[in-house]
C-alpha cells in the first residue's frame, strides 16, 4: 500500500454539468440553483495521469495534459477560427473498464520543443475566456500539481550569431494569457529548451504588473541586497530545457519575454550545423482570426577565417542578406497561418582541402579585469581524409558501480562495443570494469582481431553487472601500468563514470607523474561523466593533462548519442604534440586549457591571454600517424567582427575553476567570479539572479496611457538555481544513487496526508470511497443520489476528497 501511495499524485477537479436535455442559466455570481434531478454521471472527473500508467511519463508532461483537457473549457465565439481550443488527447475511461490498462490511451509527450510560456493553473474555476465569460460549469477542487496550459503566441523573433564554434541565440516573443478570466491572475512558467551545451546567459520579462531582469552577482554581492526579498527560482529539465517562473500575471494580458544563451555548433561530416529547438506546437497559435502572427529569425555566421562559406542546408527559407570572405547573413520574415513546426536547421562547410589554421588576436576593453592581450588559435579540418591512422593502445575503463543499473550501463555497453568494432587490426586494446575492485577483459593488451573483439563483447555481456561501490585510482593506475611499453603506438585511455569519490585531487597528483613525459609515449585520456554527481571539473583536469577530450551526458537519455562521437575521437586522430613556435617569443602567456590538445579531426580551438608581440606568422607543429614531422603557416590577424571575450569564456572559466578546485586556490576563484561578471557567463562562484520590480500607477495627474504601470517598487530578488554543475556529490556516490537530472516538481511535498495514507485508515477508505458510491448511486432511488452527489461536491469543496483519490486504488484507476 505504501509503495503505490508514495508514486501516485494525482491532480483532479470536479465540474458540475447538467445532461443536455435540461436547460440551466448561470448567474455571474456562479451560484447554482438545482432545478432539475442530478445522476452521478452530472459531475465530470478531468484527472492527470499518475505514476502508474503503462509507460511512466514525467510530472511535467501530466500537468500539460491537464492544461490542454482544462482548456477545452474555453469557448472564443462564433466568430472566432475555432470554437474550441485544439483538443487533447483523449483520457475518458468507462467504469467498466477502470480494470483493464489496455483501454488506456498513452499522453503525448509535452516537453518544451521551443521556448514556451505555460499559465500555472492551481485553481481550475479562474480558467475562461478573458474577453468573453463564457459561463461554464463551475469547478469544484483543485489541481496538484498544477495544470500547465500553453500560451497562445502572437509573436516570435530568434536572431543567431555564430562564431567560430559556437552559436549565441537571442528570442524575443509576445505571449498572452488567454486562459484566465479578466478578473483573475496566474503565475507563469517559462521553458527555454537550448541546443548541445547550452548556457542561459539572460532573461528579461515583461508583464503588465511586474518587469525582471537578470544578473549575476557573487556571495559578497549578497549584503548589498539585505533589503530586498530573496526566493529560489529555477530548474533543469531533461533535454537540456531551463524552466523558471513569474507570479501574478494578470488574465488577458501579455507578456514580453527575451531569452539569451550560447550553445556549441556540432561538426559533423565536414560541416558545421547550427540546430536550435523552434518547434511549436498547434495549441500555441491564437485562436481569435485576424490576429498577426509574425515569426522572424535572423542568422549571422562569422567562420573566423578568409574562406569561402559554403551553405549545405537550411530548414527555414532564409534570405541572403550579406556575403563577404568567411561571412555570411541571413533573414526570414513572414506573416504566418501556422508557428513554426520543426528545429531549426542550418549546416554550413568551410572550402578548403587542407587543414586551416589562424590565430585572432583581440584587445582588452578598459573595464577589462585582466589587462593581458587574448589570442585565439583554431585548426579547422579540411575536406580531405586522414591519409593513415595512429595505431593505438586503446584501455576503456567502465564504472559498474551499483548507480550505473540498467540504462546508464546499458548504453555505455553499446557505445563501448561500437567503439571496438572501429578498432584497426593493427590496435590493441582492453578493458576493464571497476567498482571498488576491478575485472580486467586480459591480463595484458590484446591485438583487435575479430576473434578477440567478438571475446571481448561476450566478455562484457557476462561481467558487466552493476554493483558496488566505486574506486577510481586502482583502475586508473592499472591502466596507466598497461600501456606505453611500445614507442610504435600512442596510448589511449577511455573513463566512463557517474560518480565522485573523496581523493580526486590525490589522483590528480599521480596522475601528473604518469604524464610527465609529453613525448608520443604518453596516455591520452579522455573522460566521459554521467549524470550530476560525478566531479565533471576533475574529470576535465584528467583529459587536460592528458591531451585528451571530455564530454558528459547530464541525463540518461544522452548517453547514446554523446558517448559514441567521443569514443570515435581515437579513429580520427590526426595530429599529435601540438605546438606553437610564437608563443615563446612572447614576454608572459597562460593557455586555456594549459596544455594544446591533440588534433583529432575535429574543430579545435585554444585561447590565452598574453603580454608581448606576436610576429606576423607564427607555425603550428605537430606529428602525424608515419611520425614524420607536420607544420603549417598560421597568419595572425585582428579578430573583426568576433566577441573573442565572449566566444573564449566558457573555455577560459571551466579551465581556471577545474585548477582553482585542484590547488583549492581562492585567488583564481576570485578570477573566475569577476570573468562571469564582466562577460556574463555563470560560474561555479557567481549566481544569476532575476530582480522583479513591481509596477505601480503613476500620480492622477498623469494622461498618458504608456505611463501606466510605468514605476518600479518593491523590488524582489529570485536565485536561478542549476545553472552550473557542481563539484561532483561524493554522499551521493556512495549511496548509488541513480544518476541523471533531478527532474522538476511542480507540486508541494506531500503532507500529513499522505503519511496517514500508509496507515490502516486506507485500507478502510479503499472500500468507502468514491468510486463505491458513484456505483451505490446507480441503485439507489433519485432523492438518495441527489444528496449523495451534492455531499460529494461538498467534499471535493473542502479537498477531503484528495485524500481519497491519493490513497484508494480503485480511484486512482479512474483517475487514469
Amino acid at each position: 500500500m505504501t509503495s503505490n501511495i508514495a508514486k501516485r499524485h494525482t491532480s483532479y477537479f470536479y465540474i458540475l454539468s447538467h445532461s443536455h436535455s435540461h436547460s440551466h442559466s448561470y448567474s455571474h455570481s456562479h451560484t447554482h440553483t438545482h432545478t432539475h434531478r442530478h445522476t452521478h454521471s452530472d459531475y465530470q472527473l478531468l484527472p492527470t495521469f499518475s505514476d502508474d500508467t503503462p509507460m511512466a511519463v514525467d510530472e511535467f508532461t501530466r500537468s500539460v495534459q491537464a492544461g490542454l483537457q482544462l482548456s477545452k473549457r474555453i469557448s472564443y465565439g462564433k466568430d472566432k477560427a475555432s470554437m474550441t481550443a485544439p483538443k487533447a488527447p483523449s483520457m475518458k475511461k468507462s467504469l467498466s473498464s477502470c480494470s483493464s490498462s489496455s483501454s488506456l490511451r498513452l499522453p503525448e509527450n509535452h516537453r518544451p520543443t521551443a521556448p514556451m510560456v505555460y499559465a500555472v493553473i492551481s485553481d481550475p474555476s479562474i480558467v475562461d475566456n478573458p474577453d468573453i465569460c463564457s459561463y461554464q460549469p463551475y469547478v469544484y477542487g483543485h489541481c496538484d500539481p498544477p495544470a500547465l496550459i500553453p500560451l497562445h503566441m502572437h509573436g516570435i523573433t530568434m536572431e543567431v550569431d555564430c562564431y567560430l564554434d559556437t552559436a549565441f541565440v537571442t528570442v524575443t516573443g509576445t505571449w498572452r494569457v488567454h486562459c484566465v478570466t479578466s478578473m483573475s491572475c496566474c503565475d507563469c512558467r517559462i521553458a527555454i529548451p537550448m541546443g548541445d551545451q547550452g548556457s542561459v546567459l539572460g532573461i528579461e520579462v515583461e508583464s503588465t504588473r511586474r518587469s525582471y531582469s537578470s544578473q549575476f552577482i557573487t556571495p559578497q554581492n549578497e549584503k548589498d541586497g539585505e533589503k530586498v526579498t530573496k526566493t529560489n527560482n529555477g530548474s533543469l529539465m531533461k533535454g537540456n530545457t531551463y524552466l523558471f517562473k513569474i507570479s501574478q500575471v494578470d488574465g488577458g494580458s501579455k507578456i514580453h519575454v527575451t531569452i539569451k544563451w550560447s550553445q556549441k555548433l556540432l561538426y559533423q561530416d565536414h560541416e558545421f550545423c547550427l540546430s536550435v529547438p523552434f518547434t511549436f506546437p498547434d495549441h500555441v497559435l491564437p485562436v481569435v482570426k485576424g490576429t498577426s502572427n509574425k515569426e522572424k529569425i535572423m542568422l549571422n555566421v562569422n567562420s573566423g577565417t578568409n574562406t569561402e562559406i559554403i551553405c549545405n542546408y537550411s530548414s527555414h527559407p532564409l534570405k541572403e542578406t550579406k556575403r563577404k570572405s568567411g561571412e555570411l547573413s541571413f533573414s526570414y520574415e513572414a506573416d504566418v497561418k501556422r508557428w513554426s513546426t520543426e528545429t531549426f536547421l542550418f549546416s554550413y562547410s568551410l572550402s578548403s582541402e587542407d587543414i586551416l589554421a589562424g590565430l585572432l588576436l583581440h584587445t582588452p576593453s578598459l573595464h577589462d579585469y585582466d589587462q593581458r592581450n587574448m589570442f585565439c588559435f583554431y585548426l579547422f579540418p579540411g575536406s580531405n581524409k586522414i591519409p593513415k591512422p595512429f595505431k593505438k593502445e586503446v584501455v576503456f575503463l567502465i564504472d559498474i558501480s551499483g548507480s550505473m543499473q540498467d540504462e546508464p550501463l546499458e548504453n555505455s555497453k553499446a557505445a563501448l562495443i561500437n567503439s571496438l568494432s572501429e578498432l584497426n587490426q593493427e590496435d590493441s586494446f582492453n578493458i576493464i570494469a571497476f567498482n571498488e575492485n576491478i575485472k580486467s577483459f586480459s591480463s595484458s593488451l590484446d591485438s583487435a582481431t575479430d576473434e578477440r573483439i567478438t571475446n571481448a563483447i561476450e566478455w562484457m555481456h557476462n561481467n558487466l553487472i552493476a554493483q558496488g561501490a566505486t574506486n577510481l585510482l586502482l583502475p586508473l593506475k592499472h591502466a596507466f601500468d598497461m600501456v606505453g611499453k611500445s614507442g610504435e603506438s600512442i596510448p589511449f585511455i577511455f573513463l566512463i563514470t557517474d560518480g565522485a569519490v573523496e581523493d580526486e585531487i590525490d589522483i590528480c597528483n599521480i596522475m601528473k607523474e604518469y604524464l610527465v613525459d609529453e613525448g608520443i609515449k604518453s596516455p591520452r585520456v579522455f573522460t566521459f561523466g554521467i549524470g550530476s554527481y560525478c566531479n565533471h571539473y576533475f574529470l576535465q583536469m584528467l583529459a587536460h593533462m592528458g591531451r585528451g577530450c571530455y564530454d558528459a551526458a547530464y541525463d540518461v537519455d544522452s548517453i547514446s548519442d554523446r558517448l559514441p562521437k567521443l569514443l570515435n575521437n581515437a579513429s580520427s586522430h590526426a595530429l599529435a604534440n601540438l605546438t606553437i613556435d610564437g608563443l615563446e617569443t612572447l614576454e608572459s602567456h597562460e593557455l586555456y586549457p594549459f596544455r594544446i590538445p591533440d588534433f583529432y579531426g575535429y574543430p579545435l580551438i585554444v585561447s590565452g591571454r598574453y603580454k608581448g608581440t606576436f610576429p606576423d606568422i607564427v607555425k603550428a607543429r605537430g606529428f602525424t600517424a608515419d611520425m614524420s614531422a607536420y607544420k603549417i603557416d598560421v597568419k595572425v590577424r585582428k579578430a573583426k567582427g568576433i566577441p573573442l571575450d565572449k566566444v573564449c569564456a566558457r573555455r577560459e572559466i571551466d579551465t581556471l575553476t577545474a585548477h582553482a578546485w585542484l590547488e583549492q586556490n581562492k585567488q583564481l576563484e576570485e578570477k573566475v567570479a569577476k570573468m562571469s561578471l564582466q562577460i556574463g557567463v555563470p560560474s561555479e562562484y557567481t549566481h544569476m539572479i532575476l530582480i522583479q520590480g513591481d509596477k505601480v500607477k503613476p500620480s492622477m495627474d498623469s494622461v498618458l496611457p504608456e505611463e501606466e504601470y510605468s514605476k518600479l517598487e518593491n523590488h524582489k530578488v529570485m536565485y536561478l538555481s542549476n545553472l552550473s554543475v557542481g563539484f561532483g556529490n561524493v554522499i551521493a556516490s556512495v549511496d548509488n544513487l541513480a544518476p541523471g537530472i533531478e527532474e522538476v516538481k511542480l507540486s508541494e511535498p506531500a503532507g500529513m496526508m499522505m503519511q496517514a495514507a500508509s496507515s490502516c485508515y486506507g485500507v478502510v477508505l479503499d472500500r468507502c470511497c468514491c468510486v463505491s458510491v458513484l456505483r451505490c448511486c446507480s441503485r439507489m432511488n433519485d432523492q438518495c443520489a441527489i444528496a449523495v452527489t451534492q455531499l460529494c461536491t461538498a467534499l471535493a469543496c473542502f479537498e477531503c476528497l484528495n485524500c481519497c483519490c491519493e490513497i484508494c486504488d480503485s480511484c486512482s484507476d479512474l483517475c487514469r
